[in-house]
């Protein structure tokens, strides 16, 4: 998992690299937060981030409020770092987005913890996600199949959204986990295999 760490003091930000490398973690280092919003806002941006609260360019607080206006960014699993710990402080901190706090002073095991509940944070919001949208899909399925279809007259094709027609059986298998099976209706029996018909009719004492 990729960590990005934005903090301006070097020995503290270097102290957070070297951990997170030795713990397997690809790291994404920055000295202010302006550096940090730009990398958070590519396609690729880590999904956990370490942000120092007192920084140039924007400092953690705001950071977080940007990072949870963005697409996606409510999966963002972010430790505020800070030597603050007023309770007004640590509250403007959550209510500005942040999952979670620690101080410079930490341990490297407390540390080590933390950062572990981060990834499984992440882990779970990512697999909820995954799931909010196979339900979606599955919504506009059955929207499209409550909707209004058009079909052909007379061969009974489907036309879907892209302007492509379709066997109804073809259109039904894609849509939906219904399995078909043909058969034949009375009539079409009567219609296209009348000596079958006929037997029939007779074996079971049937009017044709």
């Amino acid at each position: 998992m990729r960590v990005l760490i934005a903090d301006d003091e070097q020995v503290s930000r270097q102290m957070l690299e070297t951990h997170l490398v030795k713990w397997g973690y690809a790291v994404v280092a920055t000295a202010d937060g302006s550096q940090a919003w730009d990398i958070l806002q590519q396609p690729d941006a880590p999904h956990m981030a370490v942000l120092d609260w007192m920084m140039p360019g924007l400092d953690g607080v705001e950071l977080c409020r940007r990072i949870r206006q963005l697409p996606g960014g409510s999966l963002t699993h972010i430790i505020i770092l800070t030597s603050r710990e007023a309770q007004e402080d640590i509250m403007a901190g959550f209510e500005a987005g942040a999952d979670d706090f620690i101080t410079k002073r930490i341990t490297s095991e407390e540390l080590r913890a933390r950062i572990r509940v981060g990834e499984r944070m992440v882990e779970l919001r990512q697999a909820l996600a995954g799931r909010i949208d196979e339900l979606e899909q599955a919504l506009t399925h059955i929207r499209r199949l409550q909707g209004i279809l058009p079909i052909c007259m007379h061969c009974h094709k489907i036309r879907d959204d892209r302007e492509v027609w379709q066997r109804l059986e073809e259109y039904i298998s894609e849509h939906t986990e219904a399995m078909l099976s043909h058969s034949l209706c009375p009539d079409c029996l009567r219609t296209h295999y009348p000596r079958y018909a006929s037997r029939q009719a007779a074996k079971n004492d049937i009017p044709v």
